[in-house]
């Protein structure tokens, strides 16, 4: 059995989980002893923070003790160290090469190699580059250049709500104009080569925080042939969320792409996407064959809060509050 090894666990329950019932033995990691993901694994270890010179390492003796065969990133923040610092971990990293992670953590970037390519992407500045209003078509974004999560987003409709956004924003910016269509997330996913072996297009009917709430499912070929033209022009490896907008004339633009699982992740699972399977096969050596459009349209998803109960040991560590321990008598 295949042993997976979460990094930066945080809320991904749903991630641990699916992998869980793909087969795999899964391990979470996280700086925090109240990271619920920890909890739906079968272990857990917390490491330092990112940032801490003993992360790198700290992962290197859990891939070593647990004889790790894949690396799964959670969050953006360390796609950088662990693409950078791949060979110290015995067993397959699912990130791209670090170039890649660089040009899609800087949106900025993202957009001059999505140019280069061919591949449309909304007007987009820095500051100190601004064209004269009569060529910029109000409103825009003022936007993180690196960031997640919907943070340091500004909507200005006119120059002088611009320039007010650009003293205002404690981050570096760029300024991207306002796209009018209707915009959709494609979660895709590509074999080691940077071949895109699925792509499962969806509706945002409604977000929070930059994540996806409510969705829906569509076979979509535009969308999807779009997706994996996309993911394999960037040469993206395992996971990505490529968000983009279709506008009236008919042609996408891409605005992000985030080389990971998805904030809507249950969404393409219950599709059948079988993401968590295809990556078990990566990490197998396998090399399974592309299977665009191998998904269930019309499958809609609606989150909710929920949560984990903890109770804290006689050695002051967490462990969930199960059942059997709650009927308990307290004392």
């Amino acid at each position: 059995m295949a042993v997976v090894l979460f990094t930066c666990a945080g809320r991904r329950a749903d991630i641990v989980a699916a992998f869980g019932a793909a087969g795999a033995t899964t391990l979470a990691t996280d700086a925090s002893e109240l990271a619920p993901a920890l909890y739906a694994a079968d272990r857990r270890a917390l490491v330092p923070r990112v940032g801490d010179p003993g992360y790198v390492p700290a992962l290197a003796e859990l891939v070593r003790v647990h004889a790790v065969d894949l690396v799964v990133p959670l969050t953006d923040l360390d796609h950088r160290v662990l693409a950078a610092r791949r060979e110290e971990l015995d067993a397959l990293v699912l990130l791209p090469d670090l170039p890649t992670v660089e040009r899609t953590a800087d949106k900025f970037l993202a957009h001059v190699f999505f140019q280069a390519h061919g591949i449309p992407s909304p007007p987009t500045w820095l500051p100190d580059d601004l064209p004269p209003d009569d060529v910029i078509d109000y409103p825009v974004l003022v936007k993180a250049r690196e960031g997640f999560g919907a943070n340091h987003i500004y909507r200005a409709k006119d120059r002088e709500e611009l320039e007010f956004f650009l003293r205002y924003t404690a981050v570096g910016s760029m300024v991207q104009q306002v796209c009018r269509g209707t915009e959709f997330s494609i979660d895709v996913f590509c074999d080691l080569d940077g071949i895109c072996l699925n792509a499962v297009p969806r509706t945002m009917l409604h977000s929070t925080g930059g994540e996806s709430v409510k969705g829906e499912t569509i076979k979509d070929w535009d969308l999807i042939r779009f997706a994996a033209h996309v993911a394999e022009t960037l040469r993206l490896r395992g996971p990505a969320c490529i968000q983009c907008f279709r506008e009236a004339d008919g042609t996408h633009q891409v605005t992000d792409v985030n080389p990971r699982f998805g904030g809507a992740f249950p969404l393409p699972t219950a599709a059948g996407s079988r993401y968590p399977e295809l990556a078990l096969a990566l990490a197998a050596g396998e090399q399974p064959e592309p299977r665009l459009g191998e998904f269930r349209e019309g499958v809609v998803m609606s989150r909710y809060l929920t949560q984990v109960i903890l109770v804290r040991g006689a050695d002051g560590t967490l462990a969930p509050f199960d059942d059997a321990l709650a009927a308990e008598p307290p004392g």
